[in-house]
């Protein structure tokens, strides 16, 4: 079975804040001996010193995580500038824990590293396949789609793969990622479980494509220059009524023989040149229509996906839930950004144990049993158990 903690504190002392959740851990451990914790912290911490300190009073337990632009959990629910700790033990599952570094220089070695480190030390035979992997990478030095393709690639493409990309609190210049005690930029930190672990998993964000599609013809990197060989802001303004690309406003995205659609927000324009701007690269020959979207429809989408979640759930017991909203959604949401989570709430009233954060990029499957994409501006639950 698998024993899930939740340390949730908002005390703006790390210190202070790492010891809260401390407390709260072994309260609800009742003596058990967590092997990994997964923390969400925001940026301004003293991100070493709470390592440090989560260190001492649990020396076996290996934390991965990273800094984020909010944080969720059910002690909480929605905050800012607070620490998340999730401590779990299992004696019927192996956990390892691993990182790679250096990730924007050499993705693939570095992934191969992390992968090696988390199976080392699990005695299992070489064959063994994870039954999950959770990572929360760098977001900033390198194409987020590319480093999912990476890890899945290098896992199987049979291994669910979920998490979410580090945040800096909407600063976009330098994000943290977790390992032991170490605060890392530009490195990948992973978990992966082995085992008979039964999830289920939701992925929805509240838009709906309007208008016609158009085919992306040239794009470069980041850079979204022509659809339908035409400038891509002209397809733009085109069905918004000249208003300007934004977040409020992202592309639906269908890659050549995809089934689904994905999300990219826009974060910048050129005018002269007629170039959108995202944070991830744009496929070539993808099909991409407008996406619209109201602020209730933005956080029913936090319900759609906890209830896909719970229809897709195998087991009978629920005994862990990851959440990852998109920072995208926080700043649109503003003050309402509280109510995603109080509508997961509604969905799954006996909330068991629950964190979670803002990220720069959600990592799910679109659909059970196929392989992970990077999302942005969507809401991913994963609902884990043994039972």
């Amino acid at each position: 079975m698998l024993t899930v903690a939740i340390g949730h504190s908002d005390d703006p002392d790390a210190y202070a804040a790492a010891k809260d959740v401390i407390e709260q851990c072994q309260t609800k451990l009742q003596g058990r001996s967590p092997q990994v914790g997964i923390l969400f912290a925001a940026l301004d911490f003293d991100h070493s010193l709470i390592l440090e300190t989560l260190s001492t009073s649990f020396p076996e337990m290996v934390v991965v995580g990273c800094t984020t632009d909010g944080e969720l959990s059910s002690e909480l629910a929605f905050q800012q500038d607070s620490v998340v700790l999730m401590a779990i033990a299992s004696d019927t599952l192996a956990i390892g824990a691993g990182v790679g570094y250096d990730l924007s220089q050499d993705p693939e070695a570095a992934i191969q590293r992390a992968i090696a480190q988390a199976r080392s030390g699990l005695n299992l035979p070489a064959e063994a396949v994870p039954s999950l992997c959770l990572t929360f990478p760098e977001s900033l030095t390198y194409d987020s789609p590319l480093v999912v393709a990476h890890l899945q690639k290098a896992l199987g493409d049979s291994v669910p793969l979920f998490g979410g990309f580090a945040g800096d609190q909407s600063q976009f210049q330098k994000t943290y990622q977790f390992y032991g005690s170490e605060v890392l930029t530009d490195a990948i930190p992973i978990l992966l479980f082995f085992g008979d672990l039964k999830l289920g998993h939701g992925v929805a964000h509240g838009w709906t494509p309007t208008g016609e599609r158009g085919t992306i013809t040239r794009a470069d990197g980041h850079l979204l220059q022509e659809i339908d060989h035409r400038p891509a802001l002209e397809f733009y303004q085109r069905y918004m009524n000249d208003l300007l690309p934004s977040t409020e406003f992202p592309l639906a995205v269908w890659e050549e023989g995809a089934d689904g659609y994905y999300l990219r927000a826009s974060i910048g324009f050129d005018s002269e040149t007629g170039s959108i701007q995202a944070i991830p690269l744009w496929p070539q020959n993808a099909q991409v229509q407008i996406a619209r979207s109201s602020r209730d429809e933005i956080i029913g989408g936090a319900r759609t996906s906890m209830q896909a979640a719970l229809a897709s759930y195998p087991g009978q017991r629920i005994e862990a839930v990851l959440l990852f909203s998109c920072c995208v959604r926080h700043t649109l949401l503003g003050l309402r950004t509280q109510q995603e989570y109080k509508l997961v709430q509604e969905a799954l009233p006996q909330m068991p144990a629950t964190a979670g954060f803002y990220t720069y990029g959600e990592i799910a499957p679109l659909t059970p049993n196929t392989t992970s994409r990077a999302h942005h501006s969507t809401f991913v639950t994963l609902l884990l158990g043994t039972a």
